[in-house]
């Protein structure tokens, strides 16, 4: 996918109103993709929470606390498609 985060405006009850570079938009339910613990837990906070702001070099939506979510995670919920599979290639010993 690759498809970058372009903006994000945080909503009420943990929700995020997403902008990608390919003109998709849609609303993610943060609180029904991440446990409010360990990094993001800072996020339990609304207040934190709406501290939200997209890293235009990495084109993810991230908080000053250093959580971050992976916007092909978020373009494969916004368009309902699979996040595509990747191979995992093992070193071959010689």
């Amino acid at each position: 996918m690759l498809v970058d985060v372009i903006s994000v405006k945080p909503l009420e009850a943990y929700q995020l109103q997403l902008q990608f570079e390919d003109g998709v938009s849609g609303i993610v339910n943060v609180k029904e993709l991440v446990k409010f613990t360990g990094v993001f837990e800072y996020l339990r906070d609304e207040k934190q929470f709406a501290h939200v702001a997209v890293n235009n070099e990495l084109g993810v939506v991230y908080w000053p606390n250093g959580a971050d979510l992976d916007s092909d995670v978020l373009y494969s919920i916004v368009t309902e498609q699979p996040l595509p599979e990747f191979e995992v290639l093992k070193a071959s010993s010689s």
